[in-house]
């Protein structure tokens, strides 16, 4: 019997579909882990954290990685390696995805590294594992002993066909129009993610109020699987965190009333932060005595009573005056500049600034080539639209190594992608490929919205044909712990709102509807009606930034620029595409190099669809009338300039349209007679034919000189022979309608004493 004993609990989620969790069989060295399953999908979740605090550590040291192993499909990675390597942007996506549901949930004070690993062991293709790995996170720290105040667990919800689905199977997601991954606990939101058609805001409420209740299914699920376990769930006991409430009363006492003169002056950001770090050092010196006292274990905890209490005064204030930091109003936008075309290289750029935050987004348009390929255990997938941010140092004043794109910036790109993506006409039918590079120049909060204003302008300077203009706000909220009638809902926040506030809250649309929204709550209590109340607030804000955008650009460019790749696409007979490419494809290449152009070529649908891209309108003609002249359809009875390619002693190969060649027999070369081709043509020579028509059993084509010649003086047409028995006749000559008698000539014409005429070919 095995000693490998699981405990599993099922539950429905709809229409039949089950998830199961289980515990105690996989991975039972970690402090928590739960396989959950779903159809043929299974994540694995694990959890760790550690026993003792390392030294120094001023905030909660949590990662939470997931990742697709290629064997879960049945795949083998491709590469040169053969294995999996670091995180794609994909799953990089998923991770956040989970650390902002579950971060909240941790006790304030809790320091302890913490891990999470997700891994997907078993795929299915029509289940999509990002709306499952939340509920494997929470599941595994549930079981565990490390202090977590869940369970929590996330869903997707989506509208499809005018109704609400949860956790959809992946085709299904096709026809939504609406896609919302929501996490919550029993009780509050915690997060929302997701992109829309332009919907309103009453019916994205509607979509979270539904997720929300089949959330509070699989919390009970994960309760209960708790309760089935043979060993009593405990917490673990932690280390007691040092206090000093004498000296946190002093350190109040000392700094509250300079730090309400600084955060009520409405100071530029690093004014701000200079004159907050000098009643810091002032602090400091005041209470060096007192601080230099100290027990060893408490030496920190002067800067942390600062800040606590730097969080508090300018709360209080906010929520006592309704005003901010910067001296603007609650639902007030700061100042904004905005400027398109004023770079002479990119195909499309815009210069966005709102406040102290600003980006710069260009646009280049692509060929079909360009496009990027995502390889993944389902599968390769395309995308012909890229959103790609960047978040350099000095754009907070900073100098840090350079390594690359982060998880912030993979997730914000991806939030301004969601929300540009919306606007944009079908890529499959304009045959281009499109990038946005948004790199933030300056950063005091909500650079991932001013990507998405700053990326909706250069598409419109780029002559990208958009449904329409798109805008984006980041909300914020301060509220009262102990009073929940006492709160604020701020407008377009700065970075410190959003560092000390309770909410941040990014929303982006048209003037029609939102487009694309993304939620962090870090407080319990957020009800529907102050949700509601902010992103009504958003909407105002948003629709004030687009107002002032359309008032920059308000419709793409009639005409891409000059220098921007044109295009133009049209089908073929899919016969023709290998004439058009060559051997190895040489004629392509050399067609392209003669041009200037880029040529895609490929066969749908029982067509050869061909795409000619160029910046040079003849280059991009030039090559249009070489392919179209080798698609052309020969014409009999027409006449056609003809280039000698190679003598037979049968005749002659000439090509009389480009890629199309045919025999000319030597009986078509003049009315008279003649016995060989030597000096009357020679490779290379140019003469005219016309085309007689087709054999219809092989196809060639029937050629003939000596038709478009004058008949020479005296000439005398042959009579047609009568036939007699034994003449093939009729039948007759099966390639050209001679006759067959004592041996002769199978192609056409007698074969009389004394007349060799040339071999068979």
């Amino acid at each position: 019997m095995s000693f490998l004993k699981a405990t599993t609990n099922t539950f429905d989620i709809g229409d039949g579909r089950e998830i199961s969790l289980e515990t105690g069989k996989m991975a039972r060295q970690a402090d928590g882990s739960v396989l959950v399953r779903m159809g043929k999908a299974a994540i694995l979740a694990t959890v760790v954290s550690a026993t003792k605090l390392r030294d120094g550590v001023t905030f909660f040291p949590l990662s939470v990685d997931y990742q697709e192993k290629f064997a879960s499909a049945g795949r083998i990675p491709g590469g040169f390696f053969k294995r999996e390597g670091k995180l794609s942007d994909h799953e990089v996506l998923i991770c956040r995805l989970v650390d902002r549901a579950i971060r909240p949930m941790f006790p304030d004070d809790y320091k302890f590294d913490t891990q999470v690993i997700l891994t997907l062991h078993s795929s299915d293709p029509q289940v999509m594992p990002d709306a499952f790995a939340a509920l494997a996170a929470s599941a595994a720290l549930t079981v565990s002993d490390i202090p977590f105040n869940g369970p929590i667990s996330e869903v997707r919800v989506a509208r499809i066909d005018g109704k609400f689905v949860v956790n959809p199977y992946k085709d299904e997601l096709a026809n939504a129009d609406m896609d919302l991954i929501v996490a919550a606990d029993m009780h509050n939101i915690m997060m929302v993610e997701g992109e829309m058609k332009e919907v309103s805001e009453t019916e994205m409420i509607d979509a979270i109020k539904v997720a929300h209740e089949a959330i509070k299914v699989q919390c009970q699920a994960q309760l209960d699987l708790v309760a089935a376990q043979d060993n009593p769930k405990s917490i673990r006991e932690l280390e007691a965190h040092p206090a000093n409430e004498a000296l946190k009363a002093k350190i109040e006492a000392v700094v509250s009333e300079n730090i309400l003169a600084v955060a009520s002056g409405a100071f530029a950001k690093s004014e701000r932060k200079e004159k907050l770090g000098e009643i810091k050092k002032a602090m400091m010196e005041v209470l060096a005595d007192e601080i230099e006292a100290l027990p060893e274990e408490e030496k920190g905890l002067p800067e942390k009573y600062y800040y606590k209490t730097e969080k508090k005064v300018i709360r209080e204030m906010v929520l006592s005056t309704k005003k901010r930091l910067d001296g603007r109003d609650l639902d007030e936008v700061r100042a904004l500049e905005m400027e398109t075309d004023l770079l002479p290289s990119p195909h499309g750029v815009a210069l966005f600034t709102r406040g102290e935050t600003q980006a710069l987004c260009s646009v280049t348009l692509g060929t079909k080539k360009d496009e990027l390929m995502m390889d993944k255990p389902a599968g390769l997938e395309y995308t012909r639209f890229m959103l790609h941010y960047n978040f350099p140092p000095f754009c907070t004043g900073e100098t840090k190594p350079m390594r690359g794109p982060g998880r912030r910036e993979v997730g914000h790109g991806n939030l301004a992608m969601r929300s540009l993506k919306r606007v944009l006409p079908d890529l499959e039918d304009s045959a281009y490929t499109i990038r946005i590079i948004s790199d933030v120049l300056e950063s005091n909060g909500s650079s991932s919205m001013a990507t998405v204003c700053g990326g909706s302008l250069a598409l419109m300077d780029a002559g990208v044909k958009v449904t329409g203009g798109v805008s984006g706000v980041a909300m914020g909220m301060i509220s009262d712990p102990d009073d929940p009638s006492r709160y604020a809902i701020l407008t377009d926040i700065l970075g410190d709102e959003d560092h000390l506030g309770d909410m941040d809250f990014k929303v982006t649309g048209t003037h029609k509807g939102v487009c694309a929204c993304q939620m962090d709550i870090k407080v319990d209590g957020l009800s529907y009606d102050i949700m509601a109340q902010a992103l009504e607030q958003a909407r105002k804000g948003r629709l004030h930034i687009l107002e002032q955008m359309d008032a920059v650009i308000s419709e793409p460019r009639e005409e891409f620029k000059e220098h921007a790749p044109r295009f133009v696409k049209f089908a073929i007979k899919p016969e023709y595409i290998g004439a058009i490419i060559g051997p190895g494809g040489k004629h392509i290449k050399e067609l392209q190099k003669e041009t200037g152009t880029t040529i895609n070529i490929e066969e749908v649908d029982n067509q050869g669809i061909v795409t000619i891209f160029g910046t040079e309108k003849e280059g991009i003609d030039q090559a249009n009338n070489r392919i179209k002249e080798i698609c052309d359809e020969p014409e009999e009875g027409e006449t056609y300039d003809a280039v000698v390619k190679s003598i037979m002693p049968y005749g002659a190969f000439v090509e009389f349209m480009p890629g199309k060649q045919g025999l000319l027999h030597i009986s078509e070369v003049a009315w008279e007679r003649i016995p060989t081709l030597d000096g009357i043509m020679s490779e290379g020579d140019e003469i005219q034919v016309k085309l007689l028509g087709t054999d219809p059993k092989n196809g060639k084509y029937k050629l003939s000189r000596k038709v478009l010649l004058d008949k020479p003086e005296g000439y005398v047409e042959r009579p047609p022979r009568e036939r007699r028995d034994g003449d093939r006749r009729g039948g007759g000559d099966r390639r050209g309608g001679g006759d067959r008698r004592g041996g002769g000539d199978r192609r056409g014409g007698d074969r009389r004493d004394g007349d060799r005429r040339p071999p068979r070919y």
